[in-house]
């Protein structure tokens, strides 16, 4: 199969700025979250200002004055925005959940602790005052906005306030250590970037101007300089959890008519910080009856539907797990291995009274971090207890059980490596182990990213090698792909080269709607920064 695509696109001329810098500074007396900006702090320190629009008119100034402080103690970082606007009563103000950003004027900050230009954490507060935080990484990168990228699951523990003022708007924040990733340093710097949306002009604009011909926004951001004597504090919560759940049928064609039946359940959520860059979460005989239920989708293609994960565990910080493709968390917990063979084992006289549609899941853990040297290792573990169907005999009313789905441990491991120029190397491994005469399964695979050293030229590569493990055979299967284009620039293309062998199969772990396929693709994109028309 041969791709070729060609996209035009056509903006306001953009006027290049080199990347800003700001000098921390120390406060020693306490702030209060209430959208005043009224302490003597705050009068001390200097602000960041003449943000440059991206959008509409790249490397023009933004139409209002933009004001930013920031402050810092031993517990957390301080922010504190003057936003001002001189028709303050046409500021876009709509409520909405967290993590919705809806039609709305919005302010926030993305830090890059690490300063590898490729994973940041995102804070933003809406005129109306909802929260909206998220993790950036590498994959994120293409676009220049950052609040349409990243992980939007990830919620962390921080405070923030609004308030409507005669010359515009004010945010106040408080970001604590313990939701930020750190290196365990006296001095430290880190990368920064304010941005801004003046929602009734469609106008967003950045502290340090971001070049929409850039290759993305982490690696144009500033600087926040000078961090001094700052410590991740200890990191532990644990909550324990009891659920009960009733159900009563009633079937009028039925015998018996009504029928009941109740379940009960308790476990415990951990999380532990192990030190300032590596967490520890697990949870033990989880219950997901808060999740979301799918959407019911009727499925007419040959092909398995792709549901989201909205199990909170599953979704918070996998950015590490999620590299190369090979992870889909929903295999863990979800059908039972041969739910359908029942039917297939019943003897005379015999029908199902009970056939659970998900295997139970006993116990989940997960570590991941990044090192000082840039190493990110994640580390997933997930214990799945056996699964039985009850068979009745009509006649007698004795039962039997028949095992639909075995004792199963599902193994992640990653590593992955930032290099220069904001480039990377991951290796990862995924493992499926079933107790009994049942089949294993390994995957292992392995991404290349390189970038030159302005990154306006970028190349990609990445395989894996899977295996199913039979009683004294296996089944193995391979998958490769490379690509080299310019990803800068006004003049943009890209040239690849992908295939996947007839016997490829990451799907105990992972997803992929079809193997046996190559294909050979290429896109190419003209931007034009100049009015016209």
């Amino acid at each position: 199969m041969i791709f070729l695509t060609i996209s035009l696109l056509l903006q306001a001329k953009n006027d290049p700025t080199t990347s800003r810098s700001m000098l921390a500074k120390r406060t020693d007396s306490s702030i209060k979250i209430d959208g005043e900006l009224n302490e003597a702090s705050w009068a001390i320190v200097g602000a960041a200002s003449q943000f440059v629009q991206l959008e509409p008119r790249p490397g023009e100034n933004a139409s209002f004055d933009s004001e930013v402080k920031l402050l810092y103690d031993d517990k957390a970082i301080y922010v504190g925005a003057h936003l001002k606007d001189n028709q303050p009563d046409s500021i876009y103000i709509q409520f909405s959940e967290r993590d919705d950003v809806g039609v709305v004027d919005w302010f926030g900050l993305v830090l890059d602790t690490y300063q590898d230009g490729q994973n940041a954490v995102g804070f933003y507060v809406t005129a109306a005052g909802v929260q909206i935080d998220s993790k950036i990484s590498e994959g994120g990168f293409g676009s220049n906005n950052p609040i349409n990228v990243g992980d939007e699951s990830w919620d962390a523990v921080w405070e923030s306030h609004v308030k409507i003022v005669d010359d515009g708007w004010i945010v106040e924040m408080m970001i604590p250590y313990s939701a930020l990733r750190f290196a365990n340093a006296e001095v430290q710097s880190w990368n920064l970037n304010f941005c801004r949306m003046i929602r009734r002009y469609r106008e967003q604009s950045f502290w340090s101007p971001i070049d929409p011909a850039g290759s993305g926004f982490m690696v144009q951001s500033g600087v926040l300089e000078n961090l001094e004597n700052i410590k991740s504090p200890v990191r532990l919560s644990a909550t324990p959890f009891i659920a009960g759940y009733a159900e009563v049928y009633k079937d009028p064609a039925s015998d018996p008519e009504k029928s009941t039946g109740q379940s009960f359940n308790g476990g415990m959520d951990i999380k532990y910080g192990i030190n300032e860059a590596f967490t520890l979460d697990m949870t033990l005989i989880p219950d997901f009856g808060e999740a979301r239920s799918d959407q019911q989708v009727l499925n007419l293609s040959p092909f398995e539907v792709r549901f989201n994960e909205n199990r909170q565990f599953f979704t918070e910080g996998t950015e590490l797990f999620n590299r190369n493709g090979l992870f889909y968390s929903r295999r863990v917990g979800g059908s039972t291995t041969n739910y359908e063979e029942v039917e297939n084992h019943l003897n005379l006289n015999e029908e199902i009274k009970e056939n659970p549609t998900t295997a139970k899941l006993l116990n989940a853990t997960k570590i991941s971090g990044r090192t000082e040297s840039g190493l990110g290792i994640g580390f997933f573990n997930a214990v799945e207890g056996a699964t039985h169907a009850t068979i009745r005999d009509i006649e007698t009313g004795n039962t039997r059980r028949w095992k639909t789905s075995p004792l199963t441990n599902y193994n992640v491991l990653v590593f992955n490596q930032n290099l220069k120029n904001n480039s990377s190397a991951t290796i990862i491994n995924t493992n499926v182990l079933r107790d009994g005469a049942a089949y294993d399964a390994n995957v292992l695979g392995a991404e290349l990213s390189l970038n030159n050293k302005k990154n306006t030229y970028s190349f990609g590569t990445s395989g894996a090698f899977s295996s199913k493990i039979y009683p004294g055979s296996n089944y193995n299967g391979h998958t490769w792909a490379a690509s080299f284009g310019k990803t800068a620039g006004n003049f943009n293309w890209r040239l690849g080269y992908s295939e996947e062998s007839d016997t490829y199969d990451p799907n105990d772990l992972g997803f992929l709607y079809n193997n046996n396929s190559r294909e050979v693709f290429g896109n190419l994109s003209l931007a034009r920064y100049e009015d016209f028309g």
